[in-house]
């Protein structure tokens, strides 16, 4: 016998404001904070920047000039640490193998070298015996992403033109009338500066952005297949319907506790996630050919960071059930993206996005990317770090999704009345 029951309309259904409230609601709120959030941790770098590691090597090893007590280069050094870039920059001073040390593991964004000669240069500029004019060299570590080197290589550019403009007025003033013209146009901007990579990384690596990316897809792969295991189990546990296309089913419900169901999502989690991240290593590096070295290294932390976030993600959903998807998209992406300090460094992004670093998946995740494909995999350039966050944020995940899913159990909140099959 046919259903006689009469159908709802779409036409009859748009009038009522009660079906349009809570979508609404929560859409427009959501496209609000993602707003707010994705740009503004990135809208204003240069406003924001706040002392970013600069390294300053001091070499000059010229005696003072007649009357002056500290050489040219120590007065450049003195006058660069004190007030030359406000607190944009922290300047370290350091010997040129240490400035090295640091560029190789990551933990000064570049480096302004002041040359060994820079004093006897300088003198020599208002004499018959000038060769060449003095040189600072500004070095760049790409390998701390495009705009981490560019903002660097700004702020000690700045300073080494300023510094050959006060230099010139000096040299002018002393030099006085005994020079012709062109020895005085000379003077006027008498410092040449050469700008060279401090620490190279390989022409396949985006430019130093790849360990965002592949960052990026290690924290998707976690989420979206924490995600699609969680959905599939639900569905053949007979817990959700399937649909596809006009077809509708359900399984035969499964009598499991939440705490069970939970153990079967985060072991799957951890068996699948072998496969999502060999695909990925494939991907990127055998078919792609993004540079990259320590390979048995880099497969083992992909698999340990993304079986994280997956765990993490099984737990969240096991915690708020259908509402878990849009937490857990905040928890690792939303918020993650901007506090990464992957694209834009943290000392451009607003201190509200400092604070999320300390703690933010993506930015554990993204230093010890950057470690292992710029860096030779130091432990010292974020490595070890990333391994010690990894470690809490799976402990973490493991112990907050079986504490809320015990509790669940002992409440007796069962997730759906079984049904016979």
């Amino acid at each position: 016998m046919a259903d006689a029951s009469p159908q709802a309309r779409a036409v009859s259904l748009l009038g009522r404001p009660k079906l349009w409230l809570v979508p609404t609601a929560l859409t427009g709120l959501l496209a609000l904070l993602l707003a707010l959030l994705y740009m503004g941790g990135i809208v204003n770098p240069q406003g924001s920047l706040h002392h970013l590691p600069i390294a300053l090597v001091n070499a000059d090893t010229g005696r003072p000039p007649a009357g002056q007590r500290q050489n040219a280069g120590t007065q450049l050094a003195t006058a660069i640490t004190s007030d030359s870039a406000g607190d944009q920059a922290d300047w370290r001073t350091l010997s040129r193998a240490q400035a090295q040390d640091q560029l190789d593991s990551g933990r000064v964004y570049g480096a302004l070298v002041i040359p060994p000669d820079f004093t006897a240069s300088i003198t020599a500029l208002t004499t018959a015996d000038a060769t060449a004019r003095p040189t600072l060299t500004v070095l760049t570590n790409p390998g701390k992403g495009s705009l981490g080197s560019s903002l660097t290589s700004k702020i000690t550019t700045a300073v080494a033109h300023q510094a050959s403009a006060t230099i010139g007025k000096q040299l002018t003033a002393a030099a006085g009338t005994r020079v012709n013209a062109t020895t005085r146009l000379l003077l006027a901007d008498p410092v040449n500066v050469v700008t060279q990579v401090g620490h190279p990384i390989g022409s396949h690596s985006g430019l130093g952005l790849s360990a965002f990316y592949y960052t990026l897809l290690l924290v998707l792969a976690g989420f979206m297949g924490g995600n699609v295991i969680s959905n599939g189990v639900d569905t053949a546990l007979g817990y959700t319907d399937t649909e596809i296309g006009p077809w509708h089913s359900r399984r035969p419900t499964v009598p499991i506790s939440r705490t069970q169901t939970l153990l079967l999502k985060m072991a799957m989690t951890a068996g699948i996630t072998v496969v999502s991240v060999s695909l990925v290593m494939l991907a990127t590096i055998a078919i792609l050919g993004m540079d990259a070295t320590h390979i048995p290294l880099l497969w083992i932390y992909s698999y340990c960071a993304t079986l994280a976030v997956g765990l993490g993600v099984q737990a969240i959903n096991a915690a708020f059930g259908g509402f878990g998807q849009l937490v857990s998209m905040f928890v690792f992406i939303v918020l993650g993206l901007p506090s990464s300090g992957a694209t834009v460094p943290l000392q451009a992004v607003p201190g509200f996005y400092r604070f999320l670093s300390h703690f933010e998946p993506m930015r554990q995740l993204s230093d010890g990317v950057r470690a292992i494909l710029y860096f030779d995999a130091r432990g010292d350039a974020g490595l070890t770090r990333s391994w010690i966050m990894i470690a809490i944020g799976a402990a973490a995940g493991l112990l907050f999704g079986f504490a809320m899913t015990r509790y669940y159990d002992r409440k007796g909140h069962k997730r759906l009345t079984p049904q016979p099959a």
